[in-house]
């Protein structure tokens, strides 16, 4: 462990996965090391959330997932870069710096948990805390090569997350290592008054059911790269193999999650980035001559990110009085028309499964030219799951023809992160999973 600890800086350096190190050392040896991402507080470091409205905050309190981890014996190592408040698919809208893919350095890591996604690839047996809204799991880890999971809205206490989206947001874990999603989830999972919405969760059940039969919705393999479909075809193989039941169903129902999602996180997220107006949180410069609106407005200019300020005014926009209901209210009508779709399918199988991503981890270059919209439609194989709800999973099992890593997702029902667990392992023992090359 010292011997990791004493690499960070470096590795630090080369992949810019931290926004911030931890400092000093701890009395005793602690069981295991673990990082988070960097909008999940931590009393003895800076929570930056990848934004600069934010730089200098440290707060009083851990978040709950941080403190369970710390009272099962963990040392939290870091905070992970991030896009800024999770606004992003590529962990490009940082203002940190931008994570790297431990693949290749030209290539995005994922987002918006992409610091998360590349410690759990670079640093041997390390697990990461990371957040997903609608997709800030998966699909870093299918950029990444590494295993990752997003549970059941509520299974995990959100007491010490800066919100994206409140009815959205859901705490997981990223790892290179399987069996460490098993071990460490029933750790930050629990009922927490501090959360009220995660006090009404059964139990985590995890005996072992395995998954015996998935769904592959025909509308998740159109638009998608020819390495995508050709490792998602050769893993449908192995899973047969296995002895899966794989069949293909129709759930048109998906297409409608990506704009019902965006209207919806976009609003809550308006409302969550009220409160960032220097006075209480982070940077508190602002010229105190001005006026209290022009205060506010001038501060917000000055330290939000761009796309911040576009998911400011798209969320803004879809609660006004005359839009809500066109566009609010419909958007919450299309995610229970989701959730029942799911739930259909799951009355005759264990899960639906299709790619993580639509490609492999694009170049930095090509990033630069996609639109807002491209970017955001990147997200339409992660956002149905995420939108209902539901647990899934982002497994490895591919590589394109760069090497590449490639991902594909199992989403279960409500509750059920058992069976994805014991899938995890079991995938584990039957796909070889590359790790990056990491000099010393």
């Amino acid at each position: 462990m010292k011997d990791v600890l004493a690499s960070l800086p470096a590795l630090n350096e080369r992949y810019s996965m931290f926004s911030c190190i931890a400092s000093g050392a701890d009395t005793e040896e602690p069981k295991f090391l673990f990082s988070a991402k960097d909008n999940l507080t931590s009393k003895d470091m800076e929570t930056k959330c990848g934004s600069r409205i934010l730089e200098g905050y440290r707060p009083a309190f851990d978040a709950a997932a941080v403190e369970k981890m710390r009272q099962y014996g963990g040392r939290l190592i870091g905070k992970n870069n991030m896009d800024g408040f999770g606004f992003g698919t590529f962990s490009t809208n940082s203002a940190f710096g931008v994570p790297k893919n431990p693949f290749d350095l030209e290539r995005s890591c994922g987002g918006s948990s992409g610091g998360s996604a590349c410690a759990a690839a670079v640093i041997e047996d390390h697990v990461s805390l990371g957040v997903s809204t609608g997709g800030s799991i998966c699909c870093p880890a299918s950029f990444c090569g590494v295993y990752g999971i997003a549970p059941t809205y509520g299974r995990v206490s959100r007491y010490g997350l800066i919100d994206y989206g409140n009815s959205l947001d859901k705490i997981g874990l990223l790892s290179s290592d399987p069996a460490a999603l098993a071990e460490f989830l029933p750790v930050i999972s629990g009922k927490d008054p501090r959360d009220p919405t995660s006090c009404a969760q059964p139990p985590l059940d995890l005996k072992g059911k395995r998954i015996g039969s998935v769904a592959v919705p025909e509308e998740a393999l159109k638009g998608i790269s020819k390495d995508v479909l050709s490792a998602f075809e050769s893993s449908l193989d192995i899973l047969r193999s296995m002895g899966v039941e794989v069949k293909r169903v129709s759930m048109p129902s998906l297409k409608y999650a990506m704009p019902a999602y965006y209207i919806l996180a976009t609003s809550e997220a308006s409302t969550n980035l009220a409160r960032y107006v220097g006075m209480r949180y982070g940077r508190q410069d602002g010229d105190l001559s001005l006026g209290f609106d022009d205060y506010f407005t001038s501060f917000r200019s000055e330290y939000f990110g761009d796309e911040a300020k576009r998911r400011i005014l798209l969320g803004t926009y879809t609660r006004m009085a005359g839009f809500r209901d066109r566009y609010y209210a419909k958007a919450l009508k299309v995610r229970l028309h989701v959730i029942s779709s799911y739930k259909k399918v799951f009355e005759d199988h264990d899960a639906v499964l299709t790619p993580t991503m639509p490609f492999a981890a694009p170049k930095f270059e090509d990033i630069s030219k996609m639109t807002p919209v491209e970017s955001y439609s990147a997200d339409f194989l992660t956002v149905p799951a995420n939108l209902a709800g539901i647990p899934h999973l982002s497994v490895p099992c591919g590589y394109d023809e760069d090497g590449m890593p490639i991902g594909m997702q199992l989403a279960a029902a409500h509750w059920a992160e058992g069976p994805l667990l014991t899938f995890a392992e079991e995938w584990g023992s039957a796909f070889d999973v590359r790790r990056p090359e990491v000099p010393l």
